[in-house]
């Protein structure tokens, strides 16, 4: 680790002074869309293999995008538009001389065409998985949307979809629009549509035709079969985010026109920032300026690219370091597997190696057959060389020229390249790899792997894993098992299901239950690897109690590798396996299990884990996501753990979490993406991060809906006093099948590095996360606050105390949270991180007096503003949290209250009069003729005496 921090500068600098001279070709090799010169380059959008074959598809991407472009140069005020897309056609749809991909595919794509699986429902939608501001991860589209012009009259246009979309995608921007919340009560106590801008209009239509709104909010509740029909006519120009569809709406909502008050996603993402203001404070418009005339920009050009035969090659190290700690043996066990049962079925195959040189050590083969897979492993290194150096360099150049030899061109290749070794001189070789058209997956072992060998797989869109010296790890082989050439094809995937090791004492066992559920099956494998020179022994039961030994699999002595193909459909349930050290020492006992769908019309379960970013420095934490869903629709409730292996010391295990509760790594709950910060660096240097998900089949399992940023669908307009209504848009919703036995998955995340970790006790620099989901709700005289609890650090442990403000001015909590009313908050003890905290309190707050505004002006509030931050036991402090509203009274001559309510309201009042008055009158006789009597009495009296 030393040497690294002292040679590592002038290398890197040297690298990096590389990178700039070519980063001319950067945009089209591998870095993804890149803004240039006011246009966007490298686009992709990818056809899913399922998609049947229709050029009409292909015609019209083409028309959107080209009127996607000219909307988002106008919208954007003549700053962006798109000049250069690739659009990736499916292997399987026939040839029609389309250009062969170089590092394309279908799992890098920014835009995916597939169907939802058996589903009904043509919503685009864009996955937003992080915080506002932040890239989401793909668009996507049915086909049916992009062929059945029928659907342009509830969505609008394609490509003013697609610009709304985009704004998701690229720019982190949300929704303005709640389907949940289609009213609310703004600050004047008026009922408003949930809308932006607020100058859009409509009419409120009941089941009957058109009515007044007091028709439809009944005592501020929304009547069912109530809806608000827009206008088809208006005069407002925004928002994009809203109601893209208008023929108005040219713009996005800005500071002026944006409606701050409606509860929708982008005020509680953005913290009531307008989309405009998000936009123009993104990457792309600090290195942009409007372009000068009036001239359009020129229309996008289309590359059209299909991947032709899928080849591979094994760049393997051989040098002396591959002996240490077991690596070689690694390397054996895993490239084994990954040759026998990962690589897909008529793939070219080729090997080489490498120390200080290198050597082909196997020429392009088709798999074909089972006997292609044991040839291919045959020739597998079964020995290391005496040299310590290594030459990256050389090792891939064997690599080009073996895959070059079947088309001339190693375009749409993929290399996996294995190594440990430290090679200063790795950038030598960057200009051949930018312009081979491969894709470059690394794989380190060890703590003295070269420290950029990273950034051939980054400039290529390979993944980077990494393999650290722990004898149980199984790290190698659940890399090979991730890798795959990304056709998006997920009948045909290999789904890891388990990976487990331990070191087992002699004479004791390793036994765990691994579950087979009905939506995978076919083509299972049981993988088993060892240590010393015999096997464990194993005992396999499937679910109905049918046992399987050791002389059952498969062995190879010299890799020290067991495995059993279940043939046909492996019985869905638990699986249970027991291996017996048999030996007298110590050894490390491993077991992978992996599968394929078992039908080709339901979609398997799967699990994807990854990083936001692989290469970070102290005190900036790693956020860990792993995607589990089913097809498109989210599993919910999983139990997901990450476990992240350092270069030295223990590995450590983090729960992952799906609750939406802090704004850095999980925002959004039940979509399936389950996150977490991680912070707990021992060491500089690379980290392997796998994640395993496990579900009981007591528990609900499937999202009904897909979520994600949806395009508003309109259900009808108003045109000239009559009433429009669209054809009613179809659900998305699917029924859950049942699970009787649950499911497990396991999925590599690849790597990343740290740097900057302090020696010793790590100071206290984390402070507690961001509170996004406060809500406040008024009871009588009494506020009711809610948030999920954050923690001590982030996401974990416990803070120390919550610091709550209020204010009748929305600016003034906004702008200025350190002077608002401060809320007495000194018996409240936060809780543990993840604990709904709720918090009533009576606002000492007036709400008659006017209050003043920044720019002077006074208005008559009858809303109340509140956010709260927390506080950690060294007093950092989170950030200020979303800003949450509540009606503090109703005024009984207010005007916006709804008519029939007002009727009633009178009518009580006035009866309630009337009864006083007569209460009064009988009172007032009854004591005067009391008072006559009396008097009468006396002088009676008087008379008789």
């Amino acid at each position: 680790m030393t040497q690294r921090g002292i040679a590592g500068p002038v290398c890197n600098l040297k690298f990096v002074t590389l990178l700039v001279a070519l980063s001319s070709e950067l945009p089209f090799l591998g870095a993804g869309v890149q803004l240039r010169d006011n246009g966007y380059n490298g686009l992709l959008i990818a056809i899913n293999p399922q998609v049947p074959e229709n050029q009409n598809l292909i015609s019209n991407i083409k028309e959107m995008i080209t009127e996607a472009s000219f909307y988002l140069f106008n919208a954007t005020k003549r700053r962006v538009f798109f000049r250069d897309i690739k659009i990736l056609i499916p292997a399987t749809w026939k040839a029609n001389n389309y250009s062969k991909v170089k590092q394309e595919s279908y799992e890098k794509a920014n835009v995916i065409v597939t169907d939802w699986h058996g589903a009904h429902g043509d919503d685009p939608y864009t996955l937003q998985y992080r915080g506002c501001g932040k890239e989401g991860k793909y668009i996507h589209f049915t086909p049916n949307f992009l062929l059945n012009d029928n659907l342009t009259a509830g969505y609008g246009s394609r490509g003013r979809v697609f610009v709304h979309e985009w704004a998701h995608l690229r720019w982190g921007v949300f929704d303005e629009y709640n389907n949940d919340k289609p009213f609310y009560i703004n600050g004047r106590n008026q009922i408003k549509v949930t809308r932006c801008s607020s100058d859009i209009t409509g009419i409120f239509v009941c089941e009957k035709g058109p009515c007044p709104q007091e028709n439809c909010i009944i005592s501020k509740l929304f009547k069912e079969g109530c809806t608000f029909i827009y206008n088809s006519t208006q005069n407002a120009t925004a928002s994009i985010m809203f109601m893209q569809s208008l023929s108005s709406v040219v713009e996005f909502c800005n500071a002026s026109t944006h409606n701050q008050e409606a509860p929708n996603l982008q005020n509680q993402m953005c913290s009531l920032r307008s989309a405009w203001d998000v936009i123009t404070d993104s990457a792309d418009f600090h290195h942009s300026f409007p372009m000068n005339g009036t001239e359009l920009p020129p229309p996008p050009t289309f590359s059209l690219v299909q991947a032709g035969d899928k080849v591979v090659c094994l760049v393997l190290d051989v040098s002396s370091k591959m002996a240490e700690a077991d690596r070689f043996l690694q390397l054996q066990q895993a490239a084994e597997f990954y040759l026998m049962q990962i690589v897909e079925i008529h793939t070219f195959v080729g090997i080489a190696s490498f120390d200080s040189k290198g050597e082909i050590r196997a020429q392009l083969h088709q798999i074909n057959s089972n006997d292609d897979r044991k040839l291919l492993v045959s020739y597998l290194p079964t020995t290391v060389s005496a040299k310590t150096e290594v030459s990256i360099c050389s090792g891939l150049k064997k690599g080009f020229e073996v895959v070059e030899k079947l088309n001339g061109k190693a375009y749409g290749t993929v290399m996996i390249l294995v190594t440990s070794g430290d090679d200063k001189l790795i950038g030598n070789c960057l200009p051949t790899v930018l312009s081979s058209g491969s894709t470059i997956h690394s794989i380190a072992l060890g703590s003295s792997a070269a420290p950029n060998l990273e950034e051939l797989s980054r400039l290529t869109g390979g993944l980077k894993f990494f393999v650290p010296d722990i004898s149980n790890s199984n790290s190698m082989i659940d890399a090979f098992s991730r890798i795959s050439f990304g056709t998006g094809d997920v009948f045909q995937q290999r789904i890891q299901l388990e990976s487990t090791g331990e070191n087992v004492k002699p004479h004791h066992q390793l036994k765990n239950t691994v579950t087979v559920d009905n939506t995978v099956g076919n083509d299972t494998i049981f993988l088993v690897t060892w240590q010393t020179s015999g096997p464990p022994e194993i005992m396999l039961f499937d679910p109905d109690g049918r046992k399987y030994y050791t002389h059952n699999f498969i062995t190879n002595l010299t890799f020290r590798t067991a495995s059993l193909w279940i043939p046909g459909t492996a019985k869905p349930g638990h699986w249970t396996y027991t291996l017996n050290n048999t030996h007298h020492s110590l050894q490390a006992l491993k077991v992978a299990v992996t599968s394929r769908a078992s039908n080709s019309v339901v979609p398997p379960v799967t699990a994807e884990a990854f990083v936001e970013r692989d290469s970070l420095h102290f005190p900036q934490p790693v956020m860990i996501y792993a995607n589990v869903r089913q097809g498109f629709y989210p599993i919910l409730n999983a139990t997901v753990t990450a476990t992240v292996e350092p270069e030295t010391g223990d590995p450590v295990t983090l729960r992952l979490l799906d609750d939406g509760a802090d704004t850095g790594a999980d925002v959004i709950k039940n979509d399936g993406i389950y996150s977490r910060y991680f912070f707990s660096f021992a060491v500089n240097g690379r980290y392997s991060l796998k994640v395993h998900v496990n579900h009981s089949p007591s528990i609900s399992t499937l999202a009904h809906s897909v979520p994600g940023s949806h395009a508003m669908y309109v259900p009808g307009y108003t045109a000239n006093g009559n009433i429009q209504m669209n054809a009613p848009r179809k659900s998305v919703g699917r029924n859950e099948e049942e699970q009787k036995w649950g499911f497990s998955r396991v999925s590599s995340g690849g790597s990343f590095s740290v740097l900057g970790v302090p020696a010793g006790p790590h100071p206290d620099v984390f402070p507690p996360c961001k509170i996004i989901d406060l809500e406040a709700v008024n009871v009588e005289e009494e506020l009711t606050l809610s948030w999920t609890a954050p923690g001590e650090d982030f996401d974990q442990g416990q803070a120390t105390s919550y610091e709550i403000r209020m204010s009748k001015s929305l600016e003034n909590i906004q702008d200025d949270f350190n002077n608002a009313i401060l809320v007495n908050t000194s018996k409240r003890n936060p809780q543990q991180a993840g604990i709904r905290e709720i918090f009533t309190f009576s606002p000492q707050i007036s709400t008659n007096g006017p209050e003043h505004q920044p720019n002077g002006e006074t208005h008559e509030s009858h809303r109340i503003y509140v956010a709260i931050r927390a506080m950690d036991r060294n007093s950092l402090k989170s950030a200020i949290s979303n800003i949450a509203q509540a009606s503090l009274f109703t005024p009984p001559n207010s005007d916006p209250v709804p008519a029939r309510d007002s009727l009633i309201l009178k009518g009580v009042l006035t009866a309630m009069g009337l009864i006083g008055i007569i209460c009064l009158i009988i009172v007032v006789t009854h004591h005067t003729l009391n008072r006559k009597k009396r008097a009468d009495k006396k002088e009676n009296g008087t008379k008789l005496l």
